[in-house]
């Protein structure tokens, strides 16, 4: 029984392996081992458990990375560098009109500022990245998207000591242009994003962030005034601000109809890019979901405490660990189920392939 014992075992030390290797060469790597054991062994030696493990973690990296050089990752790596730039521009864009533009809600001397000039360079670099990604100069677009996460880092970054809640607060961003970045650094031949996404997706994409931008703008700026003495009221949801309920739900429609037309787009990519898609940004809506919910007391500790409250490292190494564990977590899922499909699809051809009445 001894020899059965030590075969078992180290065949669950084969099983680190991927089940390409296995298939070809476990029998005989059973064999070698289970020969050179010593006599009445019935466990594997330590330096064979370290090697077998440490070979089989080896070989599951490169059958992992040569599945990121998969056309469909390239495809989706594409949309996403420019989906995320075209978000982080308006968002810039929006942060940059909201300086510029007088709120009427305020008071006289709350008028206009200056617009700093970081934020006028993020208006322009996120608008050259996106330029860029579309005449398909990939590595000027790759280059000044990691510009603008290293730019992040050393404006921002340096503030973690004395404003905490800012850094945090900015972090979803961040992880935004880290997606942008990776995504644009992934080759891909020029002319590839219209070729994907076609003329009338290019353009969702292109105008949908562009019209929310424009909808919640012309919203803060014609927000009715409320004044005590005259009685005056308007309607309220979340940050739109009307004198009439419908007129609110007017912008509730016009915000819909921008974000249903971007989804439409994607929805109707082929299911191995929307899928590949989704895995590039859980990282950032899982980041989000940790910083809304774990995080939610410190913010409001913070805030009534009146001085910053510092993260503990354990908290930093949270914020620093969901987004790459969630990345390959996603692509883990999504070459499970592609595989999965993939025998049932050779399966279901095996089943037509057999003779008529058998």
């Amino acid at each position: 029984m001894s020899a059965d014992d030590l075969e078992r075992r180290y065949r669950r030390l084969l099983a680190v392996y991927p089940w390409e290797h296995r298939r070809a060469y476990e029998d005989e790597m059973l064999a070698v081992l289970v020969t050179g054991a010593r006599p009445g062994q019935r466990r594997p030696a330590a330096g064979d458990v370290l090697n077998l493990v440490g070979a089989g973690l080896r070989a599951r990296l490169r059958v992992g990375a040569r599945g990121f050089t998969e056309s469909a990752w390239a495809d989706a790596a594409v949309v996403t560098g420019l989906l995320v730039g075209l978000v982080l521009l308006a968002l810039a864009g929006k942060s940059l009109l909201d300086q510029m533009i007088q709120d009427p809600s305020l008071p006289p001397e709350f008028g206009p500022g200056h617009a700093d000039p970081v934020d006028w360079l993020r208006v322009a670099g996120w608008a050259a990245v996106c330029v860029a990604a579309l005449v398909g100069l990939r590595r000027v677009a790759a280059g000044l998207a990691w510009a603008g996460v290293v730019g992040w880092g050393v404006l921002v970054a340096p503030q973690a000591a004395d404003s905490p809640t800012y850094v945090v607060q900015a972090l979803p961003q961040f992880a935004l242009a880290v997606v942008a970045a990776a995504a644009l650094t992934v080759p891909v031949p020029r002319h590839r994003l219209l070729a994907v996404l076609g003329v009338r997706r290019l353009a969702a994409l292109l105008l949908a962030p562009a019209a929310a931008v424009g909808l919640l703008e012309v919203n803060r700026v014609t927000s009715p005034i409320f004044d005590a003495d005259d009685g005056g009221s308007y309607q309220v949801l979340y940050d739109l601000q009307a004198s009439s309920e419908l007129v609110i739900w007017l912008y509730v429609a016009g915000l819909a109809a921008a974000g249903l037309a971007l989804l439409v787009a994607l929805a109707t990519l082929g299911p191995e890019i929307r899928r590949r898609i989704v895995v590039m940004l859980l990282p950032v809506a899982a980041l989000a979901l940790v910083i809304d919910s774990a995080l939610a007391g410190w913010f409001t500790s913070t805030m009534h405490m009146g001085h910053a409250i510092p993260l503990v490292p354990a908290q930093w190494a949270v914020l620093i660990l969901v987004p790459p564990v969630t990345f390959l977590a996603g692509a883990l899922l999504v070459r499970r189920r592609e595989e999965t499909l993939r025998m049932v699809a050779l399966g279901r051809a095996a089943d037509r392939e057999l003779p008529a009445g058998r």
